[in-house]
């Protein structure tokens, strides 16, 4: 929460002191101009300072980090990027970009790009067996962020406490973030990964060799019948260290020509002798999604927000509950909200557990249905075999609920 700046004590008038001075005769004071109405005090943007742990060693002065704010594109491959801001930054994952760019009053993100931190998601940690560990890329905030960024380098922590820092041209390794490393001998294989959008390429696997000698990446020919562009998976090497097993995930696919997000249930082996990709188990589970026609992103956090405060009769609480209202434009349909996912044919509910994204579970004739409440849709995956019949009622069930809910059209579309 951003504190207002406290409204300083006025100081006293010197004119007025000196007139008190015994030294001099009172004078009759002349008629001041009336005074402008006094701006009200704008909302101050002083950020509090760094806990002392947090802070910078002596070397990272502002002018230093000034240079060393922004990432960078390695020159060659791999190109050793290390510096002491940087260091700084990787012992502190806990520090964001705008935080670090805040202590030294740097210029916004919104007017010079971005700025290197260690705060990530969907970068791997890989532990060596000489005492390294190896952090490779990553995502920095989100698209709609000034500091959003995807990292193509590879972080290498030691036992002593040292930190190195290696980059990569983009060609050589492209910016990732949700992929999956594997330590196979003397190398990292990196599979998969989100990366940007413009990126992304559907029906082809990302797949790099990272050597532990030179820290050099090459990617990776493959062929064979692969996962397609898989992130947020996991990776098991074979006992016999001969193979790789991807499973879990997503996979970004065409759908009627629009990108989308399917879940991925299937399983996939890469043979590294050959690096060939087999379809090692086909699942397969029929996926549906539902979603706003406009291409608005559904409210349904906003509503549980609503319903979470509707019984706080505190002031703040009131108060709090009134700019939700004013936010979603009125009051929802609360009986509704709590009924979307209770489809009109024989079901049992299965407790929600802590998951995010917000998962709900449905068994319906012993085939568990999932409500998976994504940022922008919500897909229902069906863990079985069920009739089309009843898949496509439970699918314009919901349809139909989140139409009314939104006070707007939704629709509906197979992925699978």
């Amino acid at each position: 929460m951003i504190a207002k700046k406290k409204a300083r004590p006025a100081k006293k008038s010197a004119v007025k002191s000196r007139a008190k001075a015994p030294s001099r005769p009172a004078k009759k004071p002349a008629k001041k101009p009336a005074k402008k109405p006094a701006k009200k005090p704008a909302a101050s943007t002083k950020i509090p300072p760094l806990p002392a742990k947090q802070r910078p060693p002596k070397a990272v002065t502002r002018d230093y980090f000034l240079t060393m704010r922004a990432p960078r594109v390695g020159q060659y491959n791999p190109h050793k990027l290390s510096n002491p801001v940087w260091e700084w930054l990787v012992k502190h994952p806990e520090l964001s970009a705008y935080g670090a760019n805040a202590h030294f009053k740097g210029p916004s993100a919104m007017a010079v790009g971005p700025g290197f931190c260690n705060m990530r998601f969907g970068q791997t940690r890989t532990a060596l067996p000489d005492g390294r560990v190896l952090l490779i890329g990553g995502e920095h905030e989100d698209y709609y962020d000034p500091d959003f960024y995807i990292y193509n380098d590879v972080i290498v922590l030691f036992p002593s406490g040292d930190v190195d820092v290696y980059c990569y041209p983009q060609d050589a390794f492209a910016p990732t973030d949700h992929h999956s490393a594997t330590l196979v001998d003397g190398r990292v294989i990196i599979i998969g990964g989100l990366s940007y959008s413009d990126r992304r390429v559907p029906g082809k696997t990302l797949v790099y060799d990272l050597d532990l000698g030179s820290l050099a990446i090459a990617p990776v020919i493959t062929d064979g019948d692969n996962p397609g562009w898989i992130f947020e998976h996991t990776a098991e090497l074979s006992s016999d260290q001969k193979s790789i097993t991807v499973r879990g995930g997503s996979v970004i696919a065409f759908v009627d020509g629009i990108e989308r997000t399917i879940e991925n249930d299937d399983e996939w082996t890469l043979e590294l002798d050959s690096m060939r990709w087999t379809h090692s188990k086909h699942v397969e589970w029929p996926q549906w999604e539902v979603r706003r026609s406009d291409g608005r992103g559904h409210r349904l956090f906003l509503i549980e927000s609503m319903a979470f405060m509707r019984d706080d009769r505190s002031a703040w609480g009131k108060s709090h509950f009134a700019e939700l209202e004013k936010d979603f434009g009125g009051v929802p349909d609360f009986a509704l909200y709590n009924a979307r996912y209770a489809p009109p044919v024989a079901h049992e509910a299965v407790a929600d557990g802590d998951e995010f994204p917000k998962v709900s579970r449905r068994v319906i004739e012993g085939v568990t249905v999932r409500y998976v409440e994504e940022h922008d849709a919500i897909r229902v995956v069906f863990e079985g075999a069920l009739t089309d019949a009843v898949m496509e009622l439970v699918v314009e069930d919901l349809r139909a609920k989140l139409a009314k809910l939104e006070g707007a059209e939704c629709q509906s579309k197979r992925l699978r």
